[in-house]
């Protein structure tokens, strides 16, 4: 077998266990369907700022996939097939198998919230280029860092707990490069203005891949 073989045998595997257990797509679905539904009832007919838009949608993305992406490496240990994937794939496999679950689980997500947010709290006009270019490189992000962190934290006690508290600080840059380019885009600014935002996100999602890469080994191996 092949060593991109070996990364799509992980990826192929997870993708069989989610569709049989669906614990992970329906964690942060129905997260992220009950707080839309929370929010949007709250605030009744009263209109709201891009800003405040852009803060909502990403919380909303943050906590969602924080309720789905801990678990990348939790089921593992709980099944007991930790070992085996030591001994039959690299470290490297695992990690990029695990990454690219985690990235297809976000881009679910980010269908899902944009789709709520349209009928429950309407984004209105928006440059949709713009928008799609933040939520791509913001995944990017949070699915390069929180499938290392999962890794970290998936031979704790209080995994769910302390995988949220040990992610949050280190995707801050993701969540406020995020809200920044995506309200621009909700208040129709240029491209050029949301440059420096799309430069974070881009320059994050390069450093945190890079990070994870030679970090991984190390850490799936204790």
């Amino acid at each position: 077998m092949s060593w991109i073989d070996g990364v799509a045998a992980i990826l192929v595997k997870d993708l069989r266990s989610e569709f049989r257990g669906r614990a992970a797509i329906g964690a942060v679905v129905l997260f992220a369907v009950v707080t839309l539904v929370a929010v949007s009832y709250s605030i009744g007919g009263f209109g709201i700022t891009p800003d405040v838009q852009a803060s909502l949608l990403w919380v909303v993305l943050f906590f969602a996939a924080m309720a789905g992406l801990s678990r990348a490496f939790v089921v593992e240990t709980e099944r007991g097939t930790d070992l085996a994937l030591r001994l039959t794939a690299a470290p490297l496999q695992v990690y990029l198998g695990k990454l690219l679950f985690n990235l297809l689980l976000l881009f679910v997500l980010d269908t899902i919230v944009i789709l709520l947010f349209q009928i429950l709290l309407p984004l209105g006009e928006a440059r949709w280029g713009l928008l799609v270019v933040a939520l791509a490189l913001g995944s990017l992000g949070l699915a390069a860092a929180s499938t290392l962190i999962a890794a970290i934290v998936a031979q704790a006690g209080v995994r769910g707990a302390l995988f949220t508290v040990l992610a949050f600080p280190v995707l801050v840059p993701v969540l406020v490069a995020g809200i920044g380019a995506t309200r621009k885009s909700l208040a129709l600014e240029d491209w050029s203005s949301a440059l420096p935002e799309i430069q974070l996100l881009v320059s994050y999602a390069g450093i945190m891949l890079a990070v994870a890469l030679v970090l991984f080994d190390h850490v799936w191996r204790e």
